[in-house]
């Protein structure tokens, strides 16, 4: 089994600042991925493009533990938003009847926990819906969290239902939709991006399983 290695790097991080960056991705010829705000040479390709907005309206929603003030400790390593999401995820997830851990494993991939990431093909949040998407799964406010992650969960638990038992499949028609897989035979397509998208998501899940 080929093992893919993670490297997630968020610079200048600042305590009482709103944060945001373009989010850059580079796949080394190990299979290591990495992702950084500051990318040190041309073979890092931008995948989230990040829209500065206000964070108080989101603060507010979701407090902040005494813990989301260390950006040291257990789980900041991606964002200091990320326990933020934790019980909501975990809740969500319940309802819906998806692993937690592969929600967790998707948000990663799809925005590192950035609430205003925004992709260049216009997938917006958590979870990275595109406009279609979240219509048909009911969320208004793409930029919600709440909403994204619910959307997005229901999403997941739709592919899994069509793709079972292959999860390969499912991820991938989430990474380039349904459709795409169908037209391939119920394969995943032959796209670099979506391979790689398929290998990470499920490298992450494996990760968070075998320590759960």
């Amino acid at each position: 089994m080929k093992m893919i290695r993670v490297c997630i790097i968020f610079l200048g991080l600042s305590f009482g600042q709103p944060l945001w960056a373009d989010v850059f991705k580079f796949i080394d010829s190990r299979g290591s991925v990495f992702y950084t705000d500051k990318p040190k040479n041309e073979h890092y390709q931008r995948i989230i493009k990040s829209v500065p907005r206000p964070v108080a309206p989101i603060l507010k929603e979701l407090p902040p533990s005494d813990d989301d003030l260390n950006p040291l400790s257990l789980g900041r390593l991606i964002t200091p938003n990320k326990n933020n999401f934790d019980r909501y995820i975990d809740q969500t997830a319940y309802k819906h009847q998806v692993d937690a851990r592969l929600v967790r494993a998707v948000i990663e991939t799809e925005s590192a926990y950035n609430v205003t990431a925004q992709s260049p093909k216009g997938a917006v949040g958590l979870m990275q819906l595109m406009p279609d998407t979240a219509k048909r799964f009911g969320v208004v406010d793409r930029t919600n969290p709440h909403q994204n992650v619910d959307g997005g969960t229901r999403y997941l638990k739709y592919l899994i239902n069509m793709f079972k038992p292959n999860l390969g499949l499912a991820l991938a028609a989430y990474n380039a939709g349904e459709n795409a897989v169908l037209r391939n035979n119920n394969r995943i397509p032959p796209y670099p991006e979506t391979e790689n998208y398929v290998r990470q998501v499920l490298a992450l899940y494996r990760q968070k399983t075998a320590f759960n």
